[in-house]
């Protein structure tokens, strides 16, 4: 299987020499690192550069974009950019910039896709540091494939008509990719250090952008309030699910254009049900 992996990289000066070497000492290198400069005003893409120098397998390609902050869509359109330049590949990887993955990562994931025909999607967990020690970094549950750390199959990926570019693009993928007939997984004992936690800066427009995401995937309203619930709980911020709730309703008032066909939104509700009557 050939393993093709693209990196969106914004300003990332702080931690892609980090993240790169991490790549670097993988006991099965990947096939090929695009690293996609995304309108950087730092050393990103020198750094990049340096390593491509080093590295054939490494590549270096640069985007010219807005500079606006535009949560979900920038990095996935940054994404679609890079995997034009991309060669023939069975898996194909969107990390982040800011992870140091642990030196059998691709070895392990490898392994998993090669032993279940019908596996779509396999990561690792993502992990912070808090004082002196490194831990599961709780926004969602480990089973969760984590959007820094994706591998897909490329039958998968195709079946679910690649990247919803937007806010929850990494979630609606792994309910599409269960719709399509294809096994999720993650592996436990791949600890991903994860440099900078997610949600760090976010804004309440940011807050906002979640209830619009679940609007786009057809959650319906109940769905909602209880995935909001579920969010503002594990961040321990009342103001996140306030303003879930108003982004939702704000996305319905202008009828924004869906993530997902109604076939498609009746079987994410269903799963969604089910994930949540199998708990109680």
């Amino acid at each position: 299987m050939q393993i093709s992996i693209i990196i969106p990289a914004h300003n990332e000066a702080t931690y892609l020499k980090d993240c790169l070497d991490s790549f670097v000492v993988q006991t099965h290198v990947p096939d090929e690192v695009i690293v996609v400069d995304d309108n950087s005003s730092d050393n990103t893409y020198a750094i990049a550069l340096d390593y491509a120098k080093k590295h054939d397998w490494i590549k270096v390609v640069q985007r010219q974009s807005v500079d606006e902050h535009i949560p979900g869509k920038k990095v996935v359109d940054t994404f679609n950019f890079g995997l034009q330049h991309a060669s023939n590949y069975n898996l194909i990887g969107k990390f982040d910039a800011d992870i140091i993955l642990p030196p059998t990562y691709f070895e392990s994931v490898l392994n998993a896709f090669q032993s279940n025909w019908k596996l779509g999607m396999c990561s690792g967990l993502l992990y912070i540091r808090k004082e002196n020690e490194w831990v599961y970094e709780n926004i969602a549950d480990k089973s969760h494939i984590r959007g820094p750390i994706k591998l897909y199959h490329k039958a998968c990926f195709d079946k679910m008509g690649g990247l919803r570019p937007g806010v929850g693009w990494d979630t609606v993928d792994t309910l599409l990719a269960k719709y399509h007939g294809f096994d999720t997984q993650t592996l436990l004992q791949l600890k991903v250090k994860h440099l900078r936690p997610t949600g760090h800066g976010y804004s309440i427009k940011n807050y906002q952008a979640k209830g619009e995401a679940l609007y786009r995937m057809r959650y319906g309203l109940v769905l909602t309030k209880i995935a909001a619930l579920k969010m503002a709980w594990q961040a321990k911020s009342p103001k996140l699910y306030l303003q879930t709730i108003l982004g939702y309703l704000k996305a319905c008032f202008q009828r924004q254009k869906r993530y997902v066909s109604q076939e498609e939104g009746v079987f994410i509700r269903k799963y969604r049900w089910q994930g949540i009557w199998s708990k109680l």
